[in-house]
């Protein structure tokens, strides 16, 4: 299975250079978390190709700071990841595209959110790691290879209210990050 490949499938020029930059942060973060943790035994290849596609599902959104600018809700780029990756025949990939941004039912509902109504939260060690590292970079043009820090994200976060920045603590704690 080749990531890039298949990126090129369903992105054009311009933002397919943005989501393979933004997704081999995202795969190099989520390698050094998976090194955190050995005892949890995480599947490496598997963290390295699921990395490259979790945001597969943005090219049918409406992202135009990366070059589409017409689509659906940005949002539903978890579910419309899903649905690729299903169609690409890679269930448990689509699991983490899906499931990568972190959120529940209650916050969908509580903020009105354009997407199904029910929990997106990562459940394998796999999802929880590469939405961890996930969380500390953009795809913001001129932001690309900043990495966040703990911090940042955490403020970042808050603006979806209390349960996000939770459930990213106790990932933090889980994962050994260290505080920057």
């Amino acid at each position: 299975m080749n990531p890039l490949k298949l990126l090129k499938k369903y992105f054009n020029s311009q933002t397919y250079l943005i989501i393979v930059k933004h997704s081999q942060l995202v795969k190099k973060k989520a390698l050094e978390i998976a090194k955190n943790v050995p005892e949890l035994k995480p599947d490496l290849q598997f963290i390295k190709e699921a990395a490259m596609l979790h945001d597969i599902g943005v090219c049918k959104t409406k992202a135009p700071l990366i070059g589409i600018p017409k689509g659906d809700h940005y949002f539903t780029h978890w579910e419309q990841g899903r649905k690729i990756l299903e169609q690409e025949g890679l269930p448990k990939h689509a699991l983490v595209a899906e499931r990568h941004f972190g959120v529940s039912k209650k916050e969908i509902i509580r903020q009105n959110l354009p997407v199904t109504k029910k929990d997106f939260l990562p459940l394998t060690v796999e999802e929880e790691i590469i939405a961890l590292a996930d969380r500390f970079y953009t795809k913001k043009p001129g932001e690309l290879e900043k990495e966040r820090t703990i911090e940042e994200v955490r403020t970042g976060l808050q603006k979806f209210g209390p349960e996000p920045v939770k459930r990213f603590d106790k990932l933090v704690k889980k994962y050994k990050l260290k505080r920057n």
